[in-house]
C-alpha cells in the first residue's frame, strides 16, 4: 500500500552507481534535502549485478574512480583493470568516507513519476509503497539497466539453468562438470569465454560478429603501487575532461598515410604494447573517419589476432581476411587470452551466421545443423542499452506524455541531459551524450557538476522550473547526426538525414550504438561523438550564457 503522504524533497536521485553516489554526495554538500533510490541492495550500480566469471572493467586506473583527494589519497587498487568485486569493495568506501548511506533506500523500484504543473514537483512512486514529491527527478540509471534476451521459442522449456549474466548467482557455481553455453560475443561474451572455457568441462561459444577484441594488458599492483605517484593526480584527473574519450589520451596529431609503412608498423606496435584503448582511441586522427586508414588499422589487427589461433576456421570465423564493419566502430573490448581459449580442446566456436539458432529445447540448444546439450546456457546478448533504463520507468510530463511515447519515433534531448515536455527532469549517461565513448566517472563528475551549478542558479534566481524546448532538440539531434556522420559509425558517409539511413541492416551492421540491436528500435546515433572536450565546453557554455535553449520560471 502506498505511504499516507509522500516524502517532500528538493531533488530525487535514481541509481545508486557512478553518477548517482557523485550526484547525492554534491547535492548534499549544498544543503539540498536529497535521497537516492535504487533497486540494488547496496551502491555499485551496473556493478552491483555484474558477478559474473571475468567481469571486470575496461577503463584502466585512475581512469575508472573518482577525483577526490579523499579518496585516491587512501585508496588502493589491486589491478590496473580491477574486477567486479574490487569495484563493489571501492563503492562501499566511498560510500563509508562520503557517508551516503543515510540518505540511500535500495531494493526500491521507482515505478512511476508524474509532472504536477500546479505544484511545479514530481509525483514519484515506488514498487515498496513509498511516495515522492520532489521538485527535481534527477535519472542515472546507466546505459546496462534493461537487459535484452531474444525471444527464442522454447525457450521456457530449457531444464536446465538459464540465465542473462546480470543474474550470475552470488555463489559462483562450480562448472567443472557442466557443459556451458554463452550466446553473444560482447564485451561480456569476450570476458565470460575466457573464463569458462577454462573452468567447463565443455564450453560452446555461439558468435553472430566477431569482437575487434584488443589485448586488455593486466598490471598487478602491491602494497602501495600504483601507475604513477600521487603528486601527478590533480593534474592527471583535470586532463582527463578535456579529451575525445574522457581518457588521458587521445588521437594522435597526425593521419595515417602521412608516415611510411615502416613508421605505420612502429606507430601500430607501439599502441599495441599499451594494452588497453590505446590502439582504438589513441590512433591516427583519421582512423574512424576515413575507410581506407581504418582498413589499414583493422588489417594490423587481424595479423595480430590470426597469429594467435591454431585453427584456419577460427582465424577467418574470429578475425575474417575481408573487414566485416569499421574498426571501432562496434564497442572494442578487452580481453585476457581470448583467443587463446579457443585453442583448447574442450571448447567449441558455433558460428550462427551459417548455423542460425531455430529453438531451444528441454536439453539445449537446436541449430539448422544440429541439436547441442547443455547444463547452462548463458544469454550474453546485451541491453536495450542507454534510453532502455530511462523508459523502464512510466514518466509523464506535461499534458500526460509518457517518455516512451516521445521517444518512440527517435531520440529527442538537449544536450543529452534532458527533454521538452519534462521539466526538472534531467538525466545522467545517457543518449545523445558521449556516454559510452567518454570514460564513466569522467562523465558522472562533468554532468553531475552540471546539473549542481544548474540547481544553485535556479535558487539564486527564485527559479522553481526549467525546461527546454523542441527547436534545440531538433538542432541538438542534427547535430549528432553530422558527427555520428562525419564518422564511419553509420557505414554510409554520404547520408546526412536519418530518414535516408537503410532500416534493413545485414547482421554486422547491426549495433547498439545505433540502437538497432533491438527489434523495432529505431535505427539512429545514441551517442554524441563530437568528444568529450567538445561536449564539456559546449554544456559550460550553456550555463555561462544564460542556460541557452532553456526556459526558466
Amino acid at each position: 500500500m502506498p505511504s499516507s503522504a509522500p516524502i517532500e524533497l528538493d531533488a530525487l536521485v535514481v541509481g545508486g552507481g557512478f553518477c548517482g553516489a557523485y550526484q547525492l554526495k554534491r547535492l548534499r554538500d549544498e544543503g539540498y534535502n536529497v535521497k537516492l533510490v535504487d533497486n540494488a541492495s547496496t551502491w555499485g550500480g551496473v556493478w552491483y549485478w555484474n558477478r559474473y566469471p571475468g567481469a571486470r572493467v575496461d577503463s584502466t586506473i585512475p581512469h575508472y574512480e573518482f577525483s577526490d583527494p579523499d579518496l585516491w589519497k587512501e585508496w588502493r587498487w589491486t589491478q590496473r583493470f580491477p574486477g567486479s568485486q574490487e569495484i563493489r569493495d571501492y563503492f562501499q568506501f566511498v560510500a563509508k568516507k562520503w557517508d551516503l548511506d543515510r540518505d540511500a533506500v535500495f531494493d526500491t523500484t521507482v515505478t512511476d513519476a508524474t509532472w504536477d504543473e500546479g505544484n511545479k514537483k514530481w509525483d514519484i512512486e515506488t514498487d515498496t509503497g513509498k511516495m515522492y514529491r520532489v521538485a527535481y527527478l534527477l535519472l542515472n540509471t546507466g546505459i546496462s539497466a534493461k537487459r535484452y534476451i531474444p525471444d527464442w521459442p522454447g525457450k521456457d522449456k530449457f531444464k536446465g539453468t538459464f540465465l542473462h549474466p546480470s543474474y550470475w548467482p552470488k555463489e559462483d557455481p562450480d562448472l567443472s562438470t557442466k557443459t556451458v553455453a554463452v550466446i553473444g560475443t560482447g564485451a561480456t561474451g569476450i570476458q565470460l569465454s575466457q573464463e569458462i572455457g577454462k573452468r567447463a568441462k565443455e564450453f560452446v561459444l555461439f558468435q553472430r560478429t566477431p569482437n575487434t577484441s584488443l589485448p586488455m594488458g593486466q598490471v598487478e599492483y602491491t602494497g602501495n603501487e600504483q601507475p604513477f605517484p600521487q603528486n601527478e593526480y590533480p593534474d592527471f584527473f583535470v586532463n582527463r575532461s578535456e579529451t575525445f574519450s574522457g581518457f588521458t589520451f587521445s588521437f594522435l596529431p597526425k593521419k595515417t598515410f602521412d608516415d611510411t609503412p615502416e613508421e605505420r608498423q612502429k606507430v601500430y606496435e607501439s599502441l599495441w604494447r599499451e594494452g588497453d584503448f590505446h590502439f582504438w582511441l589513441a590512433a591516427y586522427s583519421d582512423m574512424l573517419f576515413d575507410e581506407t586508414a581504418n582498413k589499414e588499422a583493422y588489417n594490423f589487427w587481424k595479423s595480430k589476432v590470426r597469429a594467435r589461433l591454431h585453427d584456419p576456421r577460427l582465424q577467418e570465423l574470429f578475425a575474417p581476411y575481408e573487414q566485416l564493419h569499421a574498426f571501432g566502430c562496434k564497442r572494442v573490448s578487452l580481453e585476457n587470452g581470448f583467443y587463446e581459449t579457443f585453442n583448447r580442446p574442450n571448447v567449441t566456436l558455433v558460428d550462427t551466421k551459417t548455423e542460425p539458432i531455430v529453438e531451444l529445447t528441454e536439453t539445449g540448444i537446436k541449430t539448422s545443423e544440429r541439436e547441442y546439450e547443455f547444463d547452462y546456457i548463458i544469454c550474453a546478448t546485451g541491453y536495450d542499452a542507454i534510453s532502455g533504463g530511462l523508459k523502464n520507468i512510466n514518466i509523464r510530463g506535461i499534458d500526460g506524455q509518457t517518455l516512451t511515447e516521445k521517444w518512440e519515433n527517435g531520440i529527442k534531448t538537449y544536450l543529452g541531459m534532458c527533454c521538452a515536455g519534462f521539466p526538472n527532469m534531467f538525466f545522467t549517461y545517457g543518449p545523445q551524450a558521449p556516454t559510452a565513448l567518454c570514460n564513466g566517472p569522467t562523465c558522472a563528475e562533468i554532468q553531475g557538476d552540471w546539473v549542481v551549478q544548474m540547481m544553485n542558479d535556479m535558487k539564486q534566481e527564485g527559479n522553481t522550473k526549467i525546461e527546454t524546448v523542441e527547436e534545440v532538440e531538433d538542432k541538438w539531434a542534427a547535430d549528432v547526426w553530422t558527427y555520428a556522420n562525419a564518422t564511419l559509425l553509420p557505414r554510409t558517409k554520404s547520408v546526412s538525414l536519418p530518414a535516408l539511413l537503410p532500416q534493413e541492416t545485414t547482421p554486422d551492421r547491426k549495433q547498439w550504438y545505433m540502437g538497432d540491436n533491438i527489434p523495432g528500435k529505431p535505427r539512429e546515433p545514441l551517442l554524441y561523438m563530437g568528444g568529450t572536450d567538445k561536449y564539456h565546453r559546449i554544456i559550460k557554455e550553456t550555463a555561462q550564457q544564460g542556460y541557452t535553449g532553456f526556459v526558466r520560471s
